[in-house]
């Protein structure tokens, strides 16, 4: 009885020493069940609220940027032809040809027109929808012609708001890329702010309209956001299959809408193979995003008439020879530190060697020299050589090619946006460097070193790094590509200063970490910022809104209205390609030359054109513009006199320089350079000589043009 009185004792002291246990454990779990619980709530109003002021704000960019397109030219008040007027230069071309479509019989009929072209460069045939990257116009030209909105929207607005709704869709992805590297939506509002206040220099789509960019910078920043997801960690696969649809679809619409599209996902893809090379990427995400990039390429040039420039863009040529040097070196991220770092020079020597080879090769076989201008003016502007070529020095004199002016640096800086983004920048790039060693090394001790900084450099975040680094570099070379990079550095900047892993690095490089510590700086330096950008920027904005202007050209409204009352149908311009884009838009008229100035032949014409602005005779003028079929050519004093740019940088400087003739005014000129036999042809023909009257007749005169008409010799 004692034995089991004890063994039954033992059972009851140990039930009895459990049974507050398992009442413990069940509390416990009724915790943990409503801390999840609380948790999962807490995640779904976050991502409500972030949502909605993602919504709201990119709305309100939206309409504020059609706002300042009202007041700046009084859109609503002024007449057609001023409307169209005020899309200048190229951005003038593309619309023509929404209004060409708008205005043909039938859909079919304005397919047929643009596939078989003969008003946008004279005797000849061309195809705009191969040449240029003009599907968003068709497309939106249709879908005006299919909605019953004709009555209550004129085709005009229904462009333009198009265009400013594009801006919401931009500024979201920014919010969304900044919310998903820091984990907060506050990041993405910082970043949509600065967007807002930089608008300066982040985008200029209230005066540009038209302009491919931006048409393709929203989708290029919505191809941003998902490549940013995609890179995360633990992600199930059908969330992994839907990002890389929405990846190849921000890809496909990115390359449809620009012409440039080869070029920026060159760097992108560099971007992807530099953290990939140090083995911060996975390379099966990496992998699929170079087969994106040319799967989305390669549609885009079956949709442009297999588009000779786009078959030999260095992309398609460097992500082939990327997977073919994967392929040859299976066991690249093997081995010791010396054997990993020579298997990596030797990688990057056989891709870089693989991507020029297939690229010559590609280009010798199809005969491709639509792009060489672009490599001439590279070449030019990096000091690789001086040179003479009419086309790169008309790049290299424009300021828009140049070098980044300093003063973007004191405009960003206002906005505390450029300290911020340097504040980030430089212990992320210290983090980058020490995981790259520690990758490559594979030491344990090194790995130690490293653990903490490991933390703040996730495969999304390694991406944007470099990404940010490559575009800056873009930006710094040429000043038209400035808006890739600082709408990305609101990005990485907000992100910079809502991250945790950063403010913890530096907290404990200083001795002053805690957790607690790290969260109040996390969410108190970025509203702080939010603060003062409202206080300082506020006013500003309101009395920007508030200024009313209006737009005034009447020399060229009076010209276009004067080529529409005065000449015929079928008649033939020569002139500026920025001027003649304008002809082309508001009077329908046949084209010797236009600005699109992708293709070696009209760059050729063009200069042929041009030579209206050299010192040529008048016979010669007259044979190069008839062998154009031009009937009427248009002379302004704004390029025969022009002071815009300094003497070497005019128009008819560099005509000279490329017809071997000393160049006007003081200065010195290369030895071997000639003085002209005929005095400058734009100056001359106003005196009406009997040499000149022979072949050219005035029939329009105002302050700024001065339209001739072409003698018809048998």
């Amino acid at each position: 009885m004692t034995t089991i009185r004890q063994r039954r004792g033992g059972k009851v002291t140990e039930a009895a020493e459990h049974q507050p246990s398992e009442e413990k454990n069940v509390k416990s779990d009724g915790k943990v069940l409503s801390d999840h619980t609380g948790g999962k709530l807490r995640n779904i109003l976050s991502l409500t609220l972030g949502g909605i002021v993602a919504i709201g704000l990119g709305l309100l960019t939206s309409v504020y940027v059609a706002t300042l397109h009202e007041n700046d030219l009084w859109f609503s008040n002024i007449k057609e032809v001023e409307r169209e007027i005020s899309f200048r230069t190229e951005c003038g071309l593309y619309y023509s040809y929404y209004k060409q479509m708008i205005q043909a019989a039938s859909i079919q009929q304005g397919l047929h027109a643009l596939v078989y072209d003969n008003k946008t460069e004279s005797v000849r045939t061309i195809n705009i929808l191969e040449r240029m990257n003009v599907y968003q116009e068709v497309f939106l030209s249709i879908l005006y012609r299919i909605l019953p909105i004709q009555q209550y929207l004129e085709p005009v607005y229904f462009y333009i708001y198009t265009l400013f709704g594009l801006q919401a869709v931009y500024v979201i992805a920014l919010y969304v890329t900044s919310w998903l590297l820091s984990g907060t939506w506050l990041s993405g509002l910082l970043a949509a702010c600065w967007y807002i206040t930089n608008r300066i220099d982040t985008t200029r789509v209230e005066f540009t309209i038209p302009l491919r960019e931006n048409w393709a910078l929203p989708f290029f920043a919505v191809q941003i956001a998902a490549i940013t997801y995609l890179l995360r960690t633990h992600l199930q696969p059908a969330q992994e299959r839907l990002t890389l649809l929405a990846v190849f679809i921000a890809t496909f619409l990115f390359s449809l809408t620009w012409q440039f599209n080869q070029f920026m996902m060159l760097i992108q893809a560099l971007a992807l193979f530099i953290p990939d090379c140090f083995d911060m990427l996975p390379t099966a995400k990496v992998t699929w995003l170079y087969i994106i990039q040319i799967s989305g390429l390669l549609l885009v040039c079956v949709l442009q008439f297999f588009n000779s420039m786009i078959l030999g863009s260095l992309l398609i040529s460097f992500n082939a020879s990327v997977l073919i040097a994967r392929a040859i070196q299976k066991n690249l991220k093997k081995g010791n530190l010396l054997n990993r770092l020579g298997k990596l020079i030797l990688h990057v020597l056989l891709v870089l060697s693989l991507t020029l080879l297939v690229n010559k090769f590609i280009k010798k076989s199809l005969n491709l020299e639509s792009d060489e201008h672009i490599f001439k003016f590279l070449k030019a502007k990096f000091g690789f050589g001086a040179t003479r070529d009419f086309d790169a020095n008309l790049y290299l004199c424009e300021e828009a090619f140049g070098l980044l002016p300093l003063n973007t640096f004191s405009r960003l800086s206002d906005t505390l946006l450029f300290y911020i983004y340097i504040f980030s920048l430089f212990p992320m790039t210290a983090a980058a460097l020490i995981v790259a060693f520690r990758n490559l090394s594979g030491s344990n001790q090194v790995q130690e070193k490293a653990e903490e900084y490991t933390i703040i450099l996730k495969p999304d975040a390694a991406y944007n790094l470099i990404h940010t680094v490559l575009f800056g570099c873009l930006a710094l070379s040429t000043m038209r590509m400035k808006y890739l990079w600082t709408s990305h550095m609101c990005v990485f900047a907000s992100f910079g200063l809502c991250s945790t892993e950063v403010w913890r690095l530096i907290l404990k490089c200083v001795h002053l970490y805690t957790s607690q510590r790290t969260q109040v700086i996390k969410y108190s330096i970025p509203i702080i910022t939010l603060l003062y950008i409202s206080y300082k920027f506020w006013p500003g904005i309101m009395d920007e809104l508030s200024e009313l202007r209006e737009f005034y050209d009447p020399d060229t409204v009076e010209l276009m209205n004067w080529i529409k009352s005065n000449t015929p149908n079928t008649a033939v311009f020569a002139g500026s390609m920025q001027l003649l884009a304008g002809v082309k838009l508001c009077t329908g008229r046949t084209l010797t030359n236009h600005p699109h100035y992708e293709d070696k032949h009209l760059r050729e014409r063009t200069k042929q054109i041009y030579q209206i602005y050299a010192k040529r005779s008048p016979e010669d003028v007259y044979r190069i513009l008839r062998s154009f079929g031009t009937d009427y050519v248009i002379l302004e004093d704004s390029i025969c006199y022009e002071r815009r740019h300094s003497r070497g940088c005019r128009l008819r400087d560099l005509l000279d320089i490329a017809n071997g003739h000393i160049m006007d005014g003081l200065g010195e000129n290369e030895p071997d350079l000639k003085p002209s036999l005929y005095p400058r042809f734009c100056e001359e023909i106003k005196k009406n000589l009997p040499s000149y009257t022979l072949h050219f007749t005035r029939v329009f005169q105002n302050k700024t043009f001065h339209v001739y008409k072409l003698a018809k010799h048998k």
